[in-house]
């Protein structure tokens, strides 16, 4: 090999190499692709979907977050934001209430025309589920999507903020659902 092969040999491995540095360092610190498993957020996400996370946003009521299960090893959930730090949650009569506000939740509109339920949620506070009046420092309440079929912190309590993988920017598979969920 001449002396201009091994230049340029050298340099195609110089930026390969510092191509998967950025590759490893942002998908460890910012972004994080991952595949959503079963049908606790249906429809938002159906079991197959691929998508991608924001691992440095801040986490606001009402995000779509993947987490480490409470409840099983070597597991993720993803799951929607109900109640942040500080927040008292009630449901009742189907509507959800946080700190006293009665909220819509749209995402659920799918699922409450195509039950034969009278209601998606059951009457709840956040004591009875928890024990607990509000939402604790560093602690998350979530619930899939999905009321009738999803394991959330109605059975398994509050996510600590350090289980957070990541919140949920983009969709990108299936390709005829690919944007902003």
């Amino acid at each position: 090999m001449n002396h201009s092969a091994k230049k340029t040999a050298l340099s195609w491995f110089k930026s390969f190499l510092a191509a998967c540095l950025l590759v490893f360092l942002c998908r460890q610190f910012f972004f994080a692709p991952t595949t959503v498993l079963g049908a606790s957020m249906s429809p938002t996400f159906e079991s197959g979907n691929k998508v991608l996370l924001n691992k440095i946003g801040a986490i606001e009521r009402f995000d779509l977050i993947v987490f480490h299960a409470p409840d099983a090893k070597e597991k993720n959930y993803i799951k929607r934001v109900i109640g942040v730090p500080g927040d008292k949650i009630v449901f009742k009569d189907d509507t959800l209430y946080v700190n006293g506000q009665a909220y819509r939740e749209s995402y659920l509109e799918e699922n409450k025309q195509n039950s034969s339920f009278t209601k998606l949620t059951e009457d709840f506070t956040l004591a009875e589920k928890t024990g607990d009046n509000k939402v604790p420092d560093g602690y998350y309440f979530v619930m899939g999507d999905n009321r009738l079929k999803s394991k959330d912190s109605r059975s398994f309590g509050f996510i600590r903020k350090e289980s957070v993988i990541g919140k949920v920017f983009l969709r990108f598979y299936p390709l005829s659902e690919f944007g902003s969920p």
